[in-house]
């Protein structure tokens, strides 16, 4: 039996002329969910409008809008990125009758109401190996092929101070997926931040509200369209800020409830929702989920609908 497989490109097979010419009437938004990210947001930012931006070309912008959804920063993120040029909003702002909520996937959740576009590009915000490549990388797969539903960026992770990227993945997101959904081997970097997808999809499916969204989001997304409809691209190198091992625990945490809630043969009530160490008090973790757009009450009334 044939198994699907993820198609694989890489940023360099694509240019900003190529995927203007495929643009058409499709609008692009490249969202970047921040906390505290005083240092590296204005870059960011900076670089997708001097690329992308209207300036470049008026008729044809390949991104129409940069939206930074500020997720309660006490730094200066959101002043940084709205003197950068970024539509920058704040998380509570958005959809408020459905609750504050907390966590990175509640970030991006809100983003795809807030934001305008029919394709939507997300970019973590502590990047410091950001290059206009990721956005061309990202965007070609959809704008190339309306088949592509979803797109996932892979890279490569150097060490920073003997401290290696890709742990969740290698020791919690892979041996899940392994173990509940194999057909999903394929895909390099399960839990990558750099991503690109529909709205038409996003809006149909739930968003775990804490680190576990990346894998939630694909796991759902093959169901939905079939892995074949999935696309990965080679970003080349990714920098930014590597946590210490103790702080990825809760984050593993987050991953496994996340699997394990869309794994058929698993009954999840009752799983615990604190992380326990002997040596201090229980770490609350971020297992809530929102449901799909769709059936969020509020949602046609905000800017992305």
């Amino acid at each position: 039996m044939t198994v699907e497989q993820a198609q694989t490109f890489s940023a360099d097979d694509y240019s900003l002329a190529s995927l203007q010419s495929k643009k058409g009437s499709t609008t692009v938004s490249v969202c970047i969910p921040a906390r505290n990210e005083e240092s590296t947001i204005a870059a960011i930012v900076d670089s997708v409008i001097a690329h992308f931006g209207p300036h470049v070309d008026e008729k044809q912008p390949l991104v129409d809008e940069v939206l930074v959804i500020d997720d309660r920063s006490t730094d200066e993120t959101a002043a940084r990125a709205t003197s950068a040029g970024a539509r920058v909003i704040s998380v509570n702002s958005v959809l408020p009758q459905a609750g504050v909520g907390s966590g990175k996937g509640n970030v991006l959740w809100k983003s795809v109401a807030a934001c305008t576009g029919d394709i939507i590009v997300w970019v973590d915000a502590d990047l410091r190996s950001f290059t206009p490549s990721y956005i061309l990388g990202l965007l070609g797969p959809l704008l190339n092929d309306p088949q592509v539903a979803l797109v996932k960026g892979f890279y490569e992770r150097p060490e920073q101070n003997g401290s290696g990227g890709g742990r969740t993945t290698e020791l919690m997101a892979r041996p899940l997926l392994s173990t509940f959904f194999p057909e999903l081997g394929s895909i390099h970097q399960p839990l990558s931040g750099e991503y690109a997808s529909r709205r038409s999809i996003l809006e149909q499916v739930p968003f775990s509200q804490g680190y576990g969204v990346e894998v939630g989001l694909l796991i759902d997304v093959a169901r939905l369209v079939g892995v074949h409809r999935i696309a990965q691209v080679d970003l080349g190198v990714r920098i930014h800020r590597n946590r210490p091992l103790k702080a990825l625990s809760p984050q593993a945490m987050e991953v496994l409830h996340a699997v394990l809630r869309r794994a058929d043969s698993v009954n999840t009530d009752g799983l615990g929702r604190s992380l326990i160490r002997p040596d201090g008090p229980p770490v609350a973790v971020h297992t809530d989920e929102r449901p799909s757009l769709l059936s969020t009450p509020g949602y046609r009334q905000t800017g992305g609908a």
